[in-house]
């Protein structure tokens, strides 16, 4: 593989770890941060609601002024705010504070997540996209191997601020990383020059592109059950089962160690059998992991429920790489706009898994574990509903 693909990989990589390094490295701190701000369960669940919904709603702006100004103007801002809003993360004084502070700095962040999909756009064909994807697979599998581990010793020796403070360094050395090694992918020429209107009708083109949707969702929907995981999993783990902070991460980066795993397999797969065949085995796969998943919840011992949660992340380490790679192959100077809404239906999925998981006071595990199967079908569900011709 020739240098310059693997230097654009990490890059990219490092752009995408925003997203998961934002949500998987506090929540060890969960219980720490609600005794030091006097707040319940559910109140600093929704912290993790606000992040995923700045996620989703933010990437619905990113994505048209990256097909109008570039790639590089849209991401050093989005970065900006990321840093400066991590910066208030540390210092906020209530829970309230702590969910607009990270509403804030999902709304920079999410950048991250429509440039390196819009980037692999505009350079790899649909199989170069798919190993691409899944190289980035690495940066989303190893950000929640180390963050929750890294969150749990900053947790033990600085206490959970620190957390905040690492990832404000994180965003400003990304920023000049970024800065430095990240060419413009896309040239003037190739920029869309669309206003308000026109942008509303290309994301009007997409709802109605039933190729687009049939991807898009095969991946999104199934998401909102990772999700389901990353909000419900520190109760159910640490405060059920007994697991101290840093032990949760020690599992929870053996979960994630599945979708790494699984990511590499399908970029050797798809050398011999297409991404549009491979896709829907995987998604079947994933549907019967999903109902493995409520079953060892409703069991409710820890090691069947472990293998169960490391089954369906690994399967999303396969199901994410294919569905974003046929999602945007066809896309050309759409890409930033069909990259946004594709994130945006994946993050407000997981904001509405997080508003019902609050609903029930953020202590439901058979909840949960509902969640994640219902999201493990419909994925199947929509994928071949869609698919069929008119």
């Amino acid at each position: 593989m020739p240098e310059h693909y693997r230097r654009l990989a990490a890059l990219l990589g490092a752009l995408t770890a925003l997203g998961p390094l934002g949500v998987d490295m506090y929540l060890p701190a969960f219980p720490a941060i609600g005794e030091a701000l006097g707040a319940s369960p559910a109140a600093i669940q929704r912290t993790l609601a606000a992040f995923l919904l700045g996620m989703a709603a933010g990437q619905l702006v990113y994505g048209p002024l990256s097909d109008r100004l570039g790639r590089r103007l849209p991401l050093f801002a989005g970065m900006g705010v990321y840093t400066l809003a991590s910066i208030g993360c540390a210092l906020a004084a209530s829970a309230e504070a702590l969910v607009w502070l990270r509403l804030a700095q999902a709304l920079g962040g999410c950048v991250g997540v429509v440039v390196s999909r819009a980037v692999v756009r505009d350079l790899c064909d649909e199989r170069g996209a798919v190993r691409m994807m899944s190289m980035l697979m690495l940066a989303m599998g190893a950000a929640p191997i180390l963050a929750p581990m890294l969150g749990g010793w900053l947790l033990a020796a600085l206490g959970w601020r620190a957390i905040f403070w690492f990832l404000a360094a994180y965003g400003g050395l990304a920023m000049l990383v970024m800065y430095h090694w990240l060419p413009e992918s896309l040239p003037p020429e190739r920029r869309r020059q669309d206003g308000f209107v026109a942008v509303m009708l290309v994301y009007l083109a997409l709802l109605k592109d039933r190729r687009f949707l049939s991807n898009a969702l095969a991946g999104a929907l199934p998401m909102a059950g990772l999700f389901a995981y990353l909000v419900g999993s520190p109760h159910l783990l640490m405060q059920v089962h007994g697991l101290g902070p840093v032990e949760y991460g020690m599992a929870f980066g053996f979960n994630a160690f599945g979708l790494i795993l699984a990511s590499q397999v399908i970029a050797r797969l798809v050398r011999r059998t297409a991404p549009a065949v491979l896709l829907p085995r995987a998604l079947g796969l994933l549907a019967l992991a999903g109902a493995g998943v409520v079953l060892a919840v409703a069991g409710g011992a820890l090691l069947p429920l472990l293998a169960a949660f490391f089954l369906y992340l690994a399967l999303m380490g396969s199901v994410l790489p294919l569905s974003s790679a046929l999602a945007m192959a066809p896309m050309g100077r759409m890409a930033g706009s069909a990259s946004a809404l594709m994130g945006t239906i994946q993050f407000g999925a997981g904001a509405l898994v997080g508003a019902v998981l609050g609903a029930f006071g953020g202590t439901s595990a058979l909840a949960m574990g509902a969640l994640i199967a219902l999201a493990g079908l419909s994925g199947l569900v929509a994928h071949l509903g869609l698919r069929r011709p008119g």
